[in-house]
């Protein structure tokens, strides 16, 4: 696939990683489509770690 970009959002918060992938998303242009978001936690010790892969692609604006 062609243009397809990628964007890592992690943090041990919970409120902070959705806030920030919140952010990201919103900040993505009306010609953005999002195409996939894989979630994983990850433990160390008493430490959570949440993250997220977020698969997106620019596409041109519909027009009828």
């Amino acid at each position: 696939m062609q243009g397809v970009q990628f964007k890592l959002i992690s943090a041990n918060d919970p409120d902070i990683f959705q806030e920030r992938l919140n952010r990201f998303v919103q900040s993505l242009p009306l010609e953005t489509l999002l195409i996939d978001v894989k979630f994983s936690t990850s433990q160390n010790g008493s430490q959570t770690t949440y993250a997220a892969l977020v698969q997106y692609k620019s596409v041109e604006e519909w027009k009828e």
